[in-house]
């Protein structure tokens, strides 16, 4: 069995990390750490590595009909020990420079930049939306792949065209709601609303893949169906509880200051790993206790 120190790390994220295999595969490693208005929280969050390893390969395997994708193996013995059930093989991607976004309904920067201007990314719609509407059809709403400690920033498809080629930036945008839709409508089918997701793309061989991790409650927001109702904030699966602790007075934290955020209470992060337990059986409907590691 291999240990991560065979592995050189080749690259950091705020809650992932990459190490070589060899020339083809990587070996893409999710931690437990949280991140919050583009800080990493000094309180991890207990097993959420493995949550969100579990829930990307649910997914993939999901929609492999519809998109390739980059995984080559969750149960191998290439993958650690001490990383079991948290680490993935994967294939190395080119990876192209675009957050790709599917919006099914009106919530986070989205709302903000329709209130503003009645458009996101500069799809206009229609007049009267509030937080949490439904919106008349899915829409592609790019973003730039901003620094770590950075805003990735909304931009246009046009924009996005210049970045990565226009026939690259239309593939991306198709394959992003066609999967937006597929697993919206798989987790409708959970009693689970998929308002809006997040996903990255790379090249093999010339061809876009589906990269990283893939609907887990850290890059899509989950909304319960039983609960939905436009026009407030909506109970959720994914961080959003962690954002609203740190936003409140129990908290003590100025977003505005620009110091880092206090570390979570015991209770916080508890609660925290239930939502995503609860996310990952609802979605799936397999057990998390049953996942391997």
């Amino acid at each position: 069995m291999a240990t991560l120190e065979e592995y050189p790390k080749i690259a950091a994220g705020k809650v992932r990390e990459l190490h070589a295999i060899d020339d083809d595969h990587l070996l893409l490693v999710a931690s437990d750490r949280i991140s919050a208005y583009d800080f990493v929280l000094d309180s991890p969050i207990p097993d959420k590595g493995r949550i969100l390893t579990a829930m990307s390969v649910f997914w993939f395997e999901l929609l492999g009909d519809l998109v390739p994708n980059h995984l080559v193996a969750w149960d191998d013995p290439r993958i650690p020990t001490e990383v079991r059930g948290r680490a993935l093989v994967v294939r190395r991607l080119d990876m192209l420079a675009v957050e790709a976004v599917a919006r099914g309904y009106l919530a986070g920067s989205g709302t903000l930049d329709y209130n503003r201007t009645g458009a996101v990314c500069g799809i206009t719609l229609p007049p009267g939306l509030v937080e949490g509407s439904k919106l008349p059809e899915p829409i592609y709403t790019p973003a730039t792949k901003a620094p770590l400690g950075e805003h990735d920033e909304n931009v246009t498809f046009d924009e996005i065209a210049e970045v990565i080629g226009t026939e690259h930036a239309t593939v991306v945008r198709e394959l992003t709601l066609a999967v937006y839709r597929r697993a919206a409508e798989h987790a409708a089918e959970r009693g689970i609303i998929l308002a809006d997701t997040k996903f990255e793309f790379g090249l093999l061989d010339g061809r876009v893949v589906l990269g990283d991790e893939v609907l887990t409650p850290d890059s899509s927001r989950y909304w319960p169906l039983e609960s939905y109702q436009p026009g407030r904030a909506q109970h959720s699966f994914d961080k959003q509880f962690v954002r609203d602790w740190l936003t409140s007075p129990a908290s003590g934290w100025d977003r505005a200051s620009n110091t880092a955020p206090p570390p979570l209470p015991d209770e916080v992060a508890q609660a925290t790993r239930g939502r995503y337990v609860e996310a990952y059986e609802q979605v799936t409907g397999r057990k998390f206790a049953d996942w391997i590691g």
